[in-house]
């Protein structure tokens, strides 16, 4: 019920099935759920916004896309069908607001997909549906920020994908570990929805390929993507948390062909490994999103912090752009630039690289997640491109295969240290 003026309003709050209610009923400050599709998702944050605006909590709705919107919306102005017509609620359409006139008590419905769509709303309970499909700064940069003000409390709703969502799970693996009781995390198949088809589900499961089925339908997380030249125990066993003396260390850039991420990895070699040969590090990932100058100064920075040799940036979606930004960014013009052509496609250039992670010869020098998934889970045909990744097999085919004196058709043999006696020659 809701008491408005001296008014009291019944308000239709649909059922909720077992899974829905024990999330529902945690007391979590922070509430991450992933679950698969058709659980039930939506209609529960609706349930979840009509409880607690009953209760006088305002609470933020924001989804990527109107259709989401949309039924989120519905299934709160049925639940509040009787304060709507008897005016006790005033109801926006247009802008997908209930509210108390005269209160803070209210119900906000919005697409959000990045920061900047976040902005301008505030709110006590703020509801992040399909997470995966939203900019990480979306939370971390107008999210958070919002609940200071009166300690309020977020919920994360996603299904994983296959690729990408790498904030959504983060978040949830930080909710996981988390032992204060502020944090809970919740993993619901679909199948713990009992008002779903079960013969739609198997007609589900015979059209998805057995990894999709897993993480879309059965809410398991498998990391690595069948068919991608890494795995995750790969990377892991060639980890580290230190490197030796490096004789060699350079910074290569992988533009995005559009807006997006554009990869910049900084990395070394060395020959001080104790086994008599040459091996690779990462050293840094500082890929980022933004205009020419700002990922041309992150480059130039670590070209400078590292004490890099050389520089190299694949041409292909930028012409000539990287070095002319590159020269004309302070310290820039100092810069070892070479520029490199892709002949083949990204898999295929690859190769090399994956068959040096595979003789333990190339290492991650701590962790680096957005390149770790890429690695994990870049196929042919992927739409998306994994600018991180390819900056990484740019760099050490230029330190380890053709700038290295390495045959690209010889992983197996990569060098010595008498390789490179003559060492003067790389500064």
């Amino acid at each position: 019920m809701i008491q408005s003026d001296e008014l009291v309003v019944d308000i239709g709050i649909p059922k909720v099935h077992d899974a829905q209610r024990v999330i529902q009923e945690s007391q979590a400050k922070r509430k991450v759920v992933r679950a698969g599709r058709r659980f039930g998702k939506t209609v529960l944050a609706a349930i979840i916004a009509v409880k607690l605006f009953a209760s006088g909590r305002r609470i933020l709705y924001a989804v990527p896309t109107q259709e989401q919107v949309d039924r989120f919306w519905k299934v709160c102005k049925i639940a509040l069908e009787n304060g709507i017509e008897s005016g006790v609620i005033y109801k926006n359409e247009t802008k997908h607001i209930l509210e108390l006139p005269g209160t803070e008590t209210r119900i906000k419905a919005k697409t959000a997909w990045n920061a900047d769509t976040m902005r301008g709303d505030y709110a006590d309970f703020l509801i992040l549906d399909e997470y995966q499909l939203m900019k990480e700064e979306a939370w971390n940069e107008v999210g958070a920020p919002m609940l200071l003000d009166n300690d309020g409390d977020a919920m994360f709703i996603f299904t994983q994908k296959l690729r990408g969502a790498l904030h959504a799970r983060k978040m949830f693996k930080k909710a996981q570990a988390d032992t204060t009781g502020r944090w809970a995390y919740f993993s619901y198949s679909s199948h713990a929805n009992p008002h779903i088809s079960k013969d739609a589900l198997k007609d589900i499961t015979d059209d998805m390929t057995h990894q999709a089925f897993q993480m879309e339908i059965m809410s398991i997380d498998e990391e690595d993507v069948p068919g991608a030249l890494w795995t995750s125990e790969l990377i892991e066993d060639c980890r580290v948390t230190a490197h030796p003396p490096l004789y060699r260390i350079g910074v290569a850039i992988d533009p995005a062909a559009t807006s997006g991420t554009h990869g910049i990895i900084v990395g070394g070699i060395s020959n001080k490994t104790g086994d008599g040969q040459i091996h690779g590090y990462v050293l840094e990932d500082v890929s980022r999103p933004g205009k020419p100058v700002v990922w041309g100064k992150a480059a130039i920075t670590c070209y400078n912090k590292y004490g890099a040799d050389v520089m190299v940036g694949e041409i292909n979606n930028g012409g000539d752009m990287i070095e002319n930004v590159i020269i004309n960014i302070p310290g820039g013009e100092f810069a070892n630039y070479k520029s490199v052509r892709a002949t083949k496609g990204k898999y295929t250039r690859a190769e090399p690289i994956a068959a040096i992670y595979e003789n333990k010869r190339l290492h991650h020098v701590g962790t680096f997640e957005d390149l770790e998934e890429q690695m994990r889970t870049y196929v042919p045909g992927d739409p998306d491109s994994p600018d991180n990744y390819d900056a990484m097999v740019w760099l050490f085919t230029e330190l380890m295969l053709d700038g290295g004196m390495l045959s690209w058709a010889n992983t197996d043999d990569l060098g010595t240290i008498e390789d490179f006696e003559d060492l003067s020659r790389w500064r």
